[in-house]
């Protein structure tokens, strides 16, 4: 496996320099991204129409995307759909159980689609959340990111509210953190999912600085109170700016951290008119 790794740490870091060199959509002179889009978003349009959909994304001025299934379609047909609009799937979420029984499945269908990450963005648990079910989930992370990296690929946890949960000095997401491996368990901060249990994200940014390489930039509407559920209605879903979230203090400390790819999720139902307020609010925040 080690030439695979090899191949793909340089493919990887040809991306990145790449990236490095250009300014993506949704950048200004403080917040640098680089910014994509989380398909999931526009998962209605999909549903409707798998290539318009795609126009519609180019045509915001996206260029990196993250997945979140591919709508019908095989991983090369959606692949090929992207190519030709000059759309690049950096990341993708999958059910926690392929990474256990079909991890070359998956990595097979990961590569296919071109990424360089492969995620979960909810772990299935009797709520709420405790330190026998957490520590299980750290050791199935664990496997799963052994699993992706001797095929070539990251694995990475998308937190979504219910791991905040009081444990010791901290929390059950802290436990989290100590027991995974940071060398194969990386992790993207879901913005609202942090904020909504009661957490800081820019704090809790600085604290795990190296181990968070993804950011779901999301807003909650103001006057929303959170609990750790990990449920919220979607039209609580706000365009960025507009809500509860200090973005100077969270890009900022995102920056220092070191974030790779920063991608907005907007759930709710009205993702079109918010996606162009979110883009202009980014490229004009500063600090």
């Amino acid at each position: 496996m080690k030439h695979i790794l090899v191949g793909s740490a340089v493919a990887c870091a040809a991306v990145l320099s790449a990236v490095a060199g250009e300014k993506t959509v949704g950048t200004g002179d403080a917040f640098k991204g680089p910014v994509g889009l989380q398909l999931y978003s526009l998962r209605d349009s999909f549903k409707k129409d798998v290539p318009g959909t795609l126009d519609a994304v180019k045509a915001l001025g996206f260029k990196y995307v993250e997945l979140a299934g591919t709508y019908g379609l095989s991983a090369g047909e959606f692949r090929t759909m992207l190519d030709a609009r000059g759309l690049v799937a950096i990341a993708g979420h999958f059910p926690m159980d392929r990474y256990l029984k079909d991890p070359d499945g998956l990595a097979k269908e990961a590569k296919e689609l071109g990424l360089q990450y492969t995620g979960v963005a909810w772990y299935g648990h009797k709520s709420p959340l405790d330190e026998a079910q957490c520590l299980k989930m750290a050791a199935d992370f664990n496997a799963a990111g052994k699993n992706m990296a001797e095929r070539g690929l990251k694995f990475y946890y998308h937190n979504h509210g219910y791991e905040f949960h009081p444990h010791g000095d901290g929390t059950l997401f802290d436990l989290l953190m100590a027991k995974t491996d940071p060398n194969t368990v990386f992790f993207q901060m879901d913005v609202l999912w942090t904020l909504f249990p009661g957490q800081d994200p820019a704090k809790l940014m600085a604290k795990y600085g190296p181990r968070w390489h993804l950011v779901h930039l999301k807003d909650l509407r103001k006057g929303v109170q959170g609990d750790m559920s990990g449920k919220t209605p979607v039209t609580n879903d706000v365009a960025l700016g507009t809500g509860q979230v200090d973005y100077a203090a969270l890009l900022k400390a995102a920056q220092k951290a070191g974030v790779k790819w920063y991608f907005i999720e907007d759930e709710s139902p009205t993702v079109t008119e918010q996606l162009p307020v979110s883009l202009k609010f980014l490229s004009g925040i500063s600090w």
